[in-house]
């Protein structure tokens, strides 16, 4: 490998990272993320209340399940005397919203209709069936004997808490975040892979498109110019990610602050404060668990490898055509079969040490995304982690001096688009 290899790896390289687009993304990026995770929750706290509508409840059964329902939820409901006909009338003139006929009937069988005049959403309904279904719950064991204690008791949330066995003692469990973190990782890996395998495919297509190519080879071999430019965009992914890992790193350290100040009375208003702490455990005590080291180090490794397998298909592929257009054509089965693992995502979340999650984690173009799923979700043994990354620098080995032979013969070849039969030809010939 010669030292122009470096020349053009330097080039693409510089040429990325000096644009206003790579700096504008790699900061934009995460902001952009932070306000979809963030956002959703704090308009929901805000300016969604979880219903509006002021329900009447007629009880017919004497047993005094209307007044516990709108002690329990005296927002929402409220007691009504007048008669069906008198209700109806009412929501016809505008004068109520809805109201809900209780009788012995709606106990026994566990239901109740719900009168309106349409128009006020379904959002109510939930909020119907739990308070309404709860104490409807709570009379049936009532009538059957059941002690109110125990009632209570029944009633009550069940709740399970996790906790690690570690060398060092009995740890919190952080499986439920670090589950849902995998997911997330495994799709922020995948598009991160593809992200730059295209750029790395539409750098070689518009080159040659352009004829620099031609420039280059009368000085530099081919292999050279397709893995500098693979090693140079590589490299501009690896930037971009290890910032976004020290921005990540520091909102995980802040992230608890950072929501308290929007939170906070001086910049929301008293009422808003007010209502978030009635309605929300005080996010300022958010806690995210430390993201362990050996993970931030392997997913750093699976997405070098994955890029490097991706795009030196990529630019052998797209040194074959002229146009872009042309190779979506051909890299299609390619992009399905990289594009599967993402569906096995939730299944290594499930069970990340199963047989099915472990054999199709070692599988090399599933590996980056599944073996990042499995990571976070489980205890992954280290002779799998070791095995992966084997297969992996194998299987691009081969996938390299492939492409590469694909890259010597259709770099110079124009105005035609070959097809799957003409590239295989094209291997044998060289």
């Amino acid at each position: 490998m010669s030292s122009k290899f470096w020349i053009i790896a330097k080039r693409d390289y510089l040429a990325v990272v000096k644009s206003k687009g790579f700096i504008i993304s790699t900061l934009l990026i995460p902001v952009f993320w932070s306000i979809i995770l963030i956002v959703p929750g704090l308009l929901a706290t805000y300016f969604f209340e979880e219903t509006d509508v002021k329900i009447a409840i007629l009880d017919k059964t004497n047993k005094e399940i209307g007044k516990r329902i709108v002690e329990e939820d005296p927002k929402t409901f409220f007691l009504e005397s007048s008669t069906e006909s008198q209700l109806n009338n009412k929501i016809l003139n505008g004068e109520l919203e809805a109201y809900v006929v209780i009788d012995e009937n709606s106990i026994i069988n566990n239901y109740v209709n719900v009168y309106t005049k349409g128009g006020s959403g379904i959002g109510y309904i939930s909020k119907i069936e739990k308070v309404i279904g709860k104490n409807f719950r709570k009379q049936l064991l009532a009538e059957n004997g059941l002690d109110t204690n125990l009632i209570k008791r029944i009633e009550a949330d069940f709740k399970v808490e996790t906790k690690k066995v570690t060398q060092e003692g009995i740890q919190k469990d952080y499986s439920t975040f670090y589950s849902f973190f995998g997911y997330f990782a495994g799709i922020i890996l995948f598009m991160l892979i593809f992200l730059y395998g295209g750029i790395v495919m539409r750098g070689v297509v518009e080159e040659k498109a352009n004829r620099i190519v031609e420039i280059l080879l009368s000085s530099t071999k081919p292999f050279d110019i397709m893995f500098g430019k693979v090693i140079g965009l590589g490299s501009v992914g690896l930037t971009q990610l290890f910032i976004w890992i020290v921005l990540l790193a520091i909102i995980s350290l802040f992230a608890g602050q950072i929501i308290s100040m929007f939170i906070s009375p001086s910049t929301s208003g008293m009422q808003m404060a007010s209502n978030f702490q009635q309605s929300a455990p005080n996010m300022a005590n958010i806690e995210i668990p430390p993201i362990p080291a050996e993970f931030v180090i392997f997913f750093v490794l699976y997405f070098l490898l994955g890029y490097f397998m991706i795009a030196s298909i990529y630019a052998g592929l797209g040194a074959a055509v002229d146009q872009e257009q042309d190779v979506q054509t051909i890299i299609a089965p390619i992009n399905l079969l990289f594009l599967l693992p993402v569906f096995f995502i939730s299944m290594m979340v499930g069970n990340p040490n199963g047989t099915a999650s472990t054999l199709l984690s070692l599988f090399p173009p599933f590996t980056p995304i599944l073996m990042v799923a499995r990571m976070s979700s489980g205890s992954v043994p280290t002779w799998q982690l070791l095995l992966s990354l084997f297969l992996m620098v194998l299987t691009i080995l081969i996938v390299v001096k492939i492409s590469a032979k694909i890259y010597r013969v259709g770099i110079l070849i124009y105005g035609k688009k070959p097809t799957f039969k003409e590239i295989f030809r094209w291997l044998r010939q060289a």
